[in-house]
């Protein structure tokens, strides 16, 4: 079942990996500015840390002989790593005081669907269900959409 999914897992390696790297050199131009600030710290390492999930499942998934029990077990724990530091981000969001601030609820969700997308996928995987690579798949792909938008947000935000 995962072999099938090895061209996959090497693009999206691939992709997550220099997606995290561009993310990390574009926060550096403006690293000073963005440490000001709390959210947007917590954000962009919230969306890192996505990425890192998405380029560890795609890892995980192109070891040779991993079964899938083991994936979907890894996969849980990795999800639940990645998703202290999108509670943490959430939770300096939430107690953001900013009256302009009318997003605020967008600004979070987005970090989430990657997460809940790998955390069903992770449970079905380890029961043994062919769905929940597909569930991977779509996770890895929130991944780099959230990312990005969290990146892109981010950085615009704090040259305002």
């Amino acid at each position: 079942m995962i072999e099938h999914w090895s061209e996959f897992n090497v693009a999206m390696a691939g992709a997550t990996a220099a997606l995290a790297g561009l993310v990390i050199v574009a926060a550096s131009v403006n690293i000073g500015e963005i440490v000001k600030s709390r959210t947007l710290t917590a954000r962009l390492l919230a969306g890192i840390a996505a990425l890192v999930l998405a380029l560890t499942v795609s890892g995980l998934g192109l070891v040779p002989g991993i079964d899938e029990v083991w994936l979907g077990i890894l996969t849980i724990l990795i999800a639940v790593l990645a998703s202290a530091f999108q509670i943490h981000a959430t939770t300096l969001i939430a107690a953001d005081t900013d009256p302009a601030d009318r997003a605020r609820p967008l600004k979070y969700l987005v970090g989430f669907l990657p997460i809940a997308g790998y955390l069903a996928a992770g449970i079905l995987v380890a029961l043994g269900n062919p769905a929940g690579l597909y569930l991977a798949a779509a996770g890895c792909l929130l991944a780099i959409v959230s990312a990005i938008v969290v990146s892109w947000v981010a950085l615009v935000e704090v040259l305002r």
